[in-house]
């Protein structure tokens, strides 16, 4: 007799207009390779097969943190001498309005002369048609991970003080903020080459999706960028 078990289907953006669900738990042989599963999945839902090449690989083991959207994460490490203040990564995921003011204010310190920040905004026009909002989507705990990763790769490659990464979720009507990156530095070069770096990380590892919501009635269309590192040649 095979052995089953029970999994836990995540499902995000146009998936969870799909299934209509957001998740549920389904049994599979113990032994089952990612492609078996996901045709377990479409075949509990046809309409799948739309997103098929789309979807998001996950980490071979859970995130080492989670928290709820809207919670800020910190991480502090110890400087580099003796007396010196401890730098930190701030990241959060909110549903809130984002404050610029706020994410530079946590990066500023007496210890650097530079805070170079990237502000990613809602344009009102995509391809010719009317854009009134975008709305975003994250798989939370998973974003938070990769977005320390690339904190530490950021550490790894220049020598910055404090790094803050806001992104926010849900609704974001144009001209206001969907995301904020700050980081500090001694010097400016460092600061403005790792905050350039950021974004573009985050653009392709990160699994956040992105609807953008027309003016024309009932009109939408989720996208996703075209850098992350699941999509295909096809695209």
């Amino acid at each position: 007799m095979v052995q089953r078990c029970q999994v836990e289907v995540l499902y995000f953006a146009k998936s969870a207009e799909i299934t209509g669900i957001r998740s549920e738990t389904i049994s599979v042989p113990q032994e089952i390779q990612a492609l078996q599963l996901w045709n377990e999945i479409e075949t509990r839902h046809p309409g799948l097969a739309d997103v098929r090449n789309q979807e998001t690989k996950l980490p071979s083991s859970p995130p080492s943190v989670e928290a709820s959207a809207g919670e800020p994460l910190e991480y502090g490490r110890k400087g580099v001498n003796e007396g010196d203040e401890k730098s930190k990564d701030v990241i959060k995921f909110t549903a809130e309005k984002l404050s610029v003011e706020e994410v530079s204010q946590l990066v500023t310190s007496p210890l650097c002369g530079a805070v170079s920040l990237f502000v990613g905004t809602t344009r009102n026009n995509f391809e010719g048609k009317k854009v009134v909002s975008l709305e975003y989507e994250a798989y939370v705990p998973m974003a938070e991970n990769e977005v320390r990763r690339i904190c530490s790769d950021m550490r790894q490659k220049w020598p910055v003080r404090h790094i803050a990464v806001f992104h926010r979720l849900g609704l974001v009507p144009v001209s206001e903020a969907s995301i904020v990156i700050a980081v500090s530095s001694a010097h400016r070069a460092a600061s403005l080459e790792a905050v350039s770096y950021a974004i573009d990380a985050l653009k392709a590892k990160v699994p956040i999706w992105k609807k953008e919501m027309y003016e024309e009635p009932s009109s939408s269309s989720w996208k996703r960028n075209k850098e992350c590192f699941w999509a295909t040649a096809s695209d």
